[in-house]
C-alpha cells in the first residue's frame, strides 16, 4: 500500500473508534444503574432507613389507643 493510503486508512480507523472511548457506558438494567467511566464523580442518592412495612406501627398505635380508652395507660407516656 502507498503511504498516503495507509495514513488515510489509519485516520479513518481512529475517527471510527474515537467515539467509543469518548462516551461513557452507563446503562440501566432492571432498575440498577451500572457504572460508567465517570462513576467516581456521580452524585450519591441517600435514602434513610425506615420501616418498609407500616402495619406494625399502625397496630402498635391502635393498641396504645385502646389501652388509653380503657384507662390502663395514661396520655403522658406518648
Amino acid at each position: 500500500m502507498r503511504p498516503r493510503t495507509l495514513t488515510r486508512l489509519a485516520i479513518t480507523g481512529l475517527a471510527l473508534v474515537a467515539p467509543l472511548f469518548a462516551t461513557g457506558c452507563q446503562t440501566t438494567v432492571g432498575g440498577q444503574t451500572l457504572p460508567s467511566a465517570w462513576y467516581l464523580e456521580d452524585d450519591v442518592q441517600y435514602y434513610p432507613a425506615g420501616p418498609e412495612f407500616k402495619l406494625p406501627n399502625l397496630e402498635e398505635r391502635l393498641n396504645q389507643y385502646r389501652l388509653q380508652q380503657q384507662g390502663i395507660v395514661d396520655d403522658a407516656q406518648n
